[in-house]
């Protein structure tokens, strides 16, 4: 049995930070319905569809879900949403500000319908204070964490940091939250109302930066991070854009083991090189002397023969090697999904490998579930059905 067995989801979320959070529940078993109007979730539409159908960005996040089309600026859709709400454990919506307000949802009145009802909302900087109501996407989130100002070179610019660790972090730290309000609900029958910031959440990435000036002056950038003893990243054999490889040696043993490695026993008591002091202090010559061996070397052959040694280091994949790297493959991280649309499509699976998860599945076509969703859930019949349907309330809009 999976492990969320018998939670259902409410599922009115968007594009990434709600979906993901939505999905994680999905993977542990809960029953998630995703909520979409006639013209769908806007994640559909980013990036290029596939074989006619979904792109693969509104693949990645909405797998193992059922889709139920309901246009909520109609009264008869706002009221089949509302007669839905009382069978269902959890709600969850990331709208921009002031969206649920003018769709005249009120989570205390969902609540009154439902006193178990747990509401989840996901908001750039949350429900109060004075940027309450302005929008946020991944990398504005970020920018207001302060993730940008520790990132790229040490005398140049603030970067953007690429992976939407924003999103999918606050989906996760969402479902987090929903599971722990689950347990109580289980004990006392009261669901309650989560709120999660968005800035809030990036800051839970960066509390391990120069943590020793926090609120006395602002970390410096990390760029290729030469200075940290030389920990970095190094050229490798080849004309790719990602022939490179990081090596963070911390320990001193880490640091006799890359010597040896690269054929520089001698760098091991060399007074230039013997301490981590000695190294940030000649980081130039550190950096020349590992990449003379790391150039010599195609990326893959150098990770294998530093990480054999215990040196910590990766090779810089790109996103074509998460779906081909040998060990990614082994683990059967890579999965085939078969879409009705699409055909074949290859997904990164969820990290858990735990009892009580669910097989990947595809993700939804719009409103695929909603005749079978409102018959199951409240026992609507054929003629009811087709009512919804010919007034445009459920008809998805292509």
């Amino acid at each position: 049995m999976a492990a969320l067995d018998g939670m259902r989801v409410l599922d009115m979320t968007q594009y990434e930070a709600g979906t993901s959070c939505t999905q994680y529940l999905a993977w542990l078993g809960a029953d998630v319905v995703k909520i979409e109007g006639p013209h769908g979730d806007p994640g559909r539409y980013v990036g290029p569809p596939l074989n006619g159908g979904d792109p693969q960005y509104f693949m990645n996040y909405n797998g193992n879900k059922r889709s139920v089309v309901l246009d909520l600026k109609s009264e008869r859709g706002r009221q089949t949403f509302f007669e839905l709400v009382p069978h269902f454990d959890v709600f969850v919506e990331n709208y921009g500000p002031g969206v649920l307000e003018a769709l005249r949802i009120d989570i205390e009145e969902l609540r009154r319908l439902n006193p178990r009802l747990i509401c989840a909302r996901v908001k750039g900087f949350g429900l109060s204070g004075p940027y309450k109501d302005f929008m946020v996407y991944d990398w504005v989130a970020q920018a207001a964490a302060g993730a940008f100002s520790v990132t790229g070179d040490v005398d140049g610019p603030p970067r953007i940091v690429g992976p939407t660790y924003a999103d999918s972090g606050t989906g996760m730290q969402a479902a987090i939250g929903i599971l722990a309000a689950y347990v109580e609900q289980q004990r006392t029958g009261l669901g309650q109302v989560i709120e999660i910031s968005m800035q809030e959440v990036v800051t839970m990435f960066m509390r391990t930066l120069e943590p020793e000036k926090w609120g006395q002056e602002p970390a410096g950038r990390h760029g290729y991070l030469r200075g940290r003893a030389a920990g970095g990243l190094y050229p490798c054999k080849g004309e790719g854009a990602n022939d490179w490889m990081f090596i963070y040696p911390v320990t001193s043993q880490m640091w006799d083991a890359l010597c040896t490695t690269i054929n520089r026993p001698d760098m091991v008591h060399d007074e230039r090189y013997c301490t981590a002091e000695a190294r940030v202090a000649n980081v130039d010559d550190v950096y020349a002397q590992i990449s003379a061996w790391t150039s010599q070397h195609e990326k893959r052959e150098a990770m294998k023969l530093l990480g054999s040694a215990g040196v910590p280091c990766s090779y810089v994949f790109d996103t074509m090697d998460l779906f081909n790297d040998e060990h990614l493959r082994a683990r059967d991280f890579v999965q085939t999904v078969d879409h009705p649309v699409v055909g074949e499509v290859q997904l990164l699976r969820h990290p858990l490998r735990m009892a009580g998860t669910e097989p990947m599945e595809r993700s939804p076509l719009l409103g695929e579930h909603t005749d079978e969703v409102l018959a199951e859930v409240l026992g609507m019949d054929a003629a009811a059905l087709g009512d919804l349907a010919s007034e445009g309330v459920t008809r998805p809009r292509v």
